[in-house]
């Protein structure tokens, strides 16, 4: 094929060729290795520190990492597989490091999914020993299957012989040398997997996504690339490393740059959030809607002043939300998407210029988007039903190449096949590259009715019914139910709409929303509160066993 057909192409189905991503540095053989190398270089430097007043600058956290990791390889043994159960902290942190100084997988466990699910993850992995602590297990009521590895009881188990042979590794073992003395720093592959991160069974079981270490580093580097990390970034990390955001770029790209992470377990404590901004200059918070909308509400402008990069993703960002932080806060909110299986960063707005495929320049910035590819990254659109590839421009679902594409999902080679094709990942969302190539995410598939043989959008439906009738976007959830004659019929639960549900339908039908995005005023819920998936999505899963359980199976509708 020569070039010029190529590019016609590549125009014709709305291929946005890649933005070349620099190479990463040749010694980065593995995240582990990355964050030696940045220890060695900046022993002194504030590197990790949380809510509790803990602190520690690269050196210390490097002798932590190494002294507990050789407590825990005393007591889990050839084991492939770690759990952890633990929210976001230094030690948190420092455990899932020490873990893969020796060579294990860390295996972050969801603590705001039920019994079931957890130990459903245990089992998938093969996990016998999980890394918790006391006050874990009494905050999130969960007791995780095999053997609970208490941090309270590792820190005793340090020996002095512990942390002298630490203490040698760490500042006296050539970096060459440190294979000798470290598993995890020997045998290096860019291809082994560096973590198996849930997802969150939102919409049913949990799938265990497979990352290597090529696939972080390279999103490591794509982020660092795209948004321009500062020479003195501060991140607040306050998204759950169960969660791939979480660990992905609160602890590696964090780490691996040399830059500083500041934890805090409860992303729903505004105050102490706020505090932590002021207190630590905090240049990074990347968070949802939902909870930044908290903050907004509770926060001063000023313990904000620090901020550069102000993050969102997870869910939508409303314009109304996007307009009151920036008169609030006075801060430009950066509107981003990912998703586990991209490991997790795909698109993200910035503050800056950036140069757009036909070489023109424009602001980076693209509010009702989530931003440009980063660097790397290849996107498409398909037709959901034939699956044809789309022109530049069109509505289809969103695919996904490039180096942070999952290895697959763990022993499910069926369900990997589903959405891994020749390097492309189905995401599954609906959206489409505008002209300038700004990804615009329009509704996800799989929150799609199919309702008298036509599809139905839920996110379409919420945004009419909160317009409708005033409220915020979280006080209104809507999912589907099957029914025998038209086959889904859609259910709302709400919390508070200021008037009932028959007067919502009235002024949906006035504003002249199509009648199939109308649910009979029977099918309204009221709940006390939307369940929330920890990182603020809605939980889809619970929401509709809601429904289930709250209305009986419908028989047939004639609305």
């Amino acid at each position: 094929m020569s070039l010029e057909t190529a590019e016609k192409r590549v125009e014709a189905v709305g291929v946005e060729p890649d933005i070349a991503l620099p190479p990463w540095p040749e010694r980065w053989t593995s995240l582990p290795r990355a964050f030696v190398l940045q220890v060695r270089g900046r022993s002194s430097s504030p590197a990790l520190a949380d809510s509790t007043g803990t602190r520690l600058t690269y050196g210390q956290a490097f002798l932590r990492s190494l002294a507990l990791g050789r407590v825990l390889a005393r007591s889990v043994g050839d084991e492939k597989y770690v759990g952890l159960l633990i929210p976001p902290t230094v030690p948190g942190a420092v455990s899932n490091i020490a873990l893969s100084l020796w060579g294990k997988i860390p295996v972050n466990l969801n603590y705001t999914a039920s019994q079931a699910l957890v130990d459903s993850s245990i089992d998938q992995c093969g996990i016998k020993h999980v890394v918790t602590s006391k006050r874990a297990l009494d905050k999130f009521k969960l007791h995780p299957k095999g053997a609970l590895l208490m941090l309270e009881d590792l820190a005793k188990q340090v020996t002095l012989a512990d942390k002298v042979w630490a203490a040698i590794v760490a500042k006296v073992v050539p970096q060459a040398a440190l294979g000798l003395f470290v598993p995890g720093l020997r045998n290096e592959s860019l291809d082994a997997t560096a973590t198996v991160i849930f997802t969150s069974g939102s919409t049913g079981d949990p799938k265990g996504v497979v990352l290597s270490h090529r696939n972080i580093l390279a999103n490591v580097h794509q982020v660092n690339h795209q948004i321009s990390i500062l020479p003195n970034e501060v991140v607040l990390g306050i998204l759950p490393f169960f969660h791939s955001f979480g660990f992905t770029i609160t602890i590696w790209t964090v780490l691996c740059l040399g830059k500083q992470a500041i934890y805090h377990f409860n992303p729903l404590d505004a105050r102490i959030i706020g505090e932590l901004c002021h207190e630590y200059k905090v240049t990074l918070l990347a968070t949802t809607p939902t909870f930044m909308r908290t903050y907004i509400q509770r926060c001063d402008r000023a313990q904000f002043a620090s901020l550069v990069h102000l993050i969102l993703g997870a869910e939508k960002l409303k314009p109304e939300l996007e307009r009151e932080i920036r008169e609030k806060l006075g801060i430009e909110p950066l509107e981003g998407y990912g998703c586990t299986e991209l490991s997790p960063v795909v698109a993200v707005n910035v503050p800056e210029e950036k140069r757009t495929h036909d070489g023109r320049t424009v602001h980076g910035n693209r509010p009702g988007t989530v931003g440009m590819p980063l660097p790397g990254t290849t996107i498409k659109t398909i037709d959901p039903e034939t699956g044809a590839d789309l022109p530049r421009g069109s509505e289809g679902v969103v695919l996904v190449k490039g180096p942070q594409v999952m290895v697959g999902y763990l022993n499910r080679p069926e369900a990997s096949a589903k959405v891994l094709s020749d390097g492309w990942y189905t995401t599954g969302d609906l959206g489409y590259l505008d002209a300038d190539g700004f990804l615009k995410i329009t509704d996800r598939l799989s929150r799609f009715s199919k309702i008298g043989g036509e599809m139905v959008p839920h996110l379409g439906v919420e945004s009419a019914i909160v317009e409708a009738a005033g409220v915020n976007e979280q006080n209104v959830a809507v999912t589907s139910l099957p029914d025998p004659k038209r086959g889904e019929h859609l259910v709302v639960l709400y919390t508070d709409m200021g008037m009932p549900p028959a007067e919502v339908c009235h002024r949906l039908f006035a504003r002249g929303v199509p009648k199939l995005w109308i649910p009979p005023a029977d099918d309204f819920v009221q709940v006390e509160a939307i369940p929330l998936l920890g990182t603020g999505k809605f939980d889809l899963r619970r929401i509709r066993q809601i429904a289930e359980d709250r209305l009986k199976p419908s028989t047939g509708r004639d609305g």
